[in-house]
């Protein structure tokens, strides 16, 4: 077997390469995986690409398998399936989930690794940690039956967490979007849409990830008395302006951050960061979440596409990268 692979770095913020790397292992509990699909999280990873992760805030966002060090060189990603190469004998040629980086090859623990269900594709598995940080949100502010729900922000987290909260029973759900594009996705998603100055207000919960002041204060003015906005987004080194005052003490509103490094209070005693992960594959089953992928190129492109995303010039929920070795099928 080769012994090295090809990683995508950022060399500098706003700028990244392809390098090789050798590939250690695998040592005793470890396997080596041959990539298939990783995703590009456009709103953190493009926020890292033009080094926006502020000093204070480097160490809480450093990736499971990350090289380097922000601002730049690093090595950065956490939406990568593969296949099994080399390992225990019940992990050979099986397809799994792992948070690692771009990159063709590499050499983890086991443990690392999540097995897809076979009901799901490859393909879709990238979205397992998008999935993730949806359930990790619901579980932080539960929707009750009926509950009046808007999402405020149709990107990747956004758009997940608006499928999921649809499956509650008798709950009404709106996806709420100032790209009137993002209709389309909402309807494949089985869901409402509305631009901002449209949506529908009085409700119980309102989840945030637009990652703007105004998607922000908007979903403040959404809430019904004593309704909670759950804040999913990330912001990185910009200030942001939260409107406080008006109406916001007489009607008792909450603001409440929920973030997936941890596993929700409400579920840490009873699960672990592996069950939240299998359960996110297993919800993948469902093949309205395709709706996420809207666009794929070729790992060797990586360099070209990154800047093309982080300014929108390309425009993508999650975009996919497939991989394909010299004298592989994959």
């Amino acid at each position: 077997m080769n012994r090295t692979a090809r990683a995508f770095w950022l060399s500098s913020p706003g700028r990244g390469e392809i390098r090789e790397t050798a590939l250690a292992g695998p040592a005793e509990g470890e396997a080596v995986v041959r990539t298939l699909y990783s995703g590009v999280s456009r709103g953190t990873e493009t926020l890292v690409f033009r080094g926006g992760v502020p000093a204070s805030q480097h160490a809480v966002m450093r990736a499971p398998f990350q090289e380097g060090d922000f601002p730049a060189p690093v090595k950065y990603g956490y939406l990568n399936v593969g296949v099994v190469e080399e390992g225990p004998d019940d992990l050979l040629g099986r397809t799994v989930f792992c948070l690692y980086p771009h990159q063709t090859r590499y050499a983890v623990p086991v443990s690392a690794l999540t097995v897809v269900p076979e009901r799901v594709p490859a393909g879709r598995a990238v979205l397992a940690g998008t999935v993730e940080t949806a359930v990790n949100a619901l579980w932080d502010a539960p929707p009750l039956v009926g509950d009046r729900i808007a999402v405020v922000g149709g990107g990747m987290i956004g758009c997940s967490v608006a499928a999921l909260a649809a499956r509650f029973p008798g709950v009404r759900v709106q996806l709420v979007d100032p790209d009137p594009a993002r209709a389309k996705t909402a309807q494949a998603l089985g869901v409402d849409f509305a631009a901002p100055e449209d949506a529908r207000g009085d409700c119980d919960l309102v989840v945030h990830a637009s990652a703007t002041e105004a998607g922000l204060a908007r979903s403040l003015e959404l809430l019904r008395t004593e309704g909670t906005v759950l804040e999913l987004s990330w912001y990185g080194d910009r200030r942001v302006s939260v409107p406080l005052g008006e109406a916001f003490h007489s009607r008792r509103l909450t603001v409440r951050g929920s973030q997936v490094g941890t596993v929700s209070p409400a579920r840490s005693g009873t699960r672990s960061y592996g069950d939240r992960l299998a359960l996110a594959l297993d919800l993948l089953a469902d093949p309205v979440f395709d709706a996420l992928v809207t666009g794929e190129s070729a790992f060797e492109d990586l360099p070209e596409v990154l800047p093309r995303l982080a300014s929108g010039e390309l425009p993508a929920l999650c975009h996919r990268i497939r991989y394909q070795d010299p004298g592989s099928s994959a």
